[in-house]
């Protein structure tokens, strides 16, 4: 055991005043006095807001990210080429593909599943897709063009797509099917 010098007791101070004193409120006779003439020593501060600086789509909306952030664009663009394929052919649910495409092309791919997976279940045929080859341009930092090469069912059809480089992820902006 160790042997401790007793030491001081503890003293107890008040905390430290941190924000500035306030301005005192009138007292019934000088509220009287104000309501003859005289005017108030209280100035209601203002909120320091600048409203032209940036829109609500600027700071909450969508924000780009460069292609290096993102995974390699090649071996993405093949997947979601597949995928989108499937979608149309009606053999995949186009929710699978919402989260990476934009609303524009999200209905056009939609609209094509629901009317072809009304012709499978009529005709009872599916489709099976194989990527063969991904051409890639990159014409600004954020963006990827691609055309995509595939095996539908026994035809090779192209696929051009626009991906950009939104919130931590590729999104497909565009789509033309060939």
């Amino acid at each position: 055991m160790t042997s401790t010098a007793p030491s001081a007791p503890l003293r107890v101070l008040p905390a430290p005043r941190i924000s500035p004193p306030g301005v005192p409120l009138p007292t019934h006779a000088e509220g009287a006095a104000e309501q003859a003439g005289r005017a108030t020593p209280y100035v209601q501060d203002a909120l320091a807001v600048d409203f032209a600086a940036a829109s609500d789509e600027q700071i909450f909306g969508q924000q780009a990210t460069r292609a290096r952030d993102l995974p390699d664009p090649r071996q993405w663009a093949a997947h979601i080429a597949q995928g989108l394929v499937e979608v149309m052919h009606g053999v995949r649910p186009p929710s699978q593909v919402m989260r990476w495409t934009s609303p524009e092309v999200y209905a056009v791919v939609a609209r094509r599943g629901s009317r072809a997976g009304r012709r499978r279940t009529s005709t009872g045929a599916a489709h099976r897709t194989r990527v063969l080859r991904v051409h890639l341009c990159e014409p600004a930092d954020d963006i990827v063009e691609a055309s995509v090469v595939l095996v539908d069912g026994g035809r090779v059809r192209a696929l051009a797509l626009r991906l950009a480089g939104r919130d931590h992820r590729w999104v497909v902006q565009a789509l033309q099917v060939g």
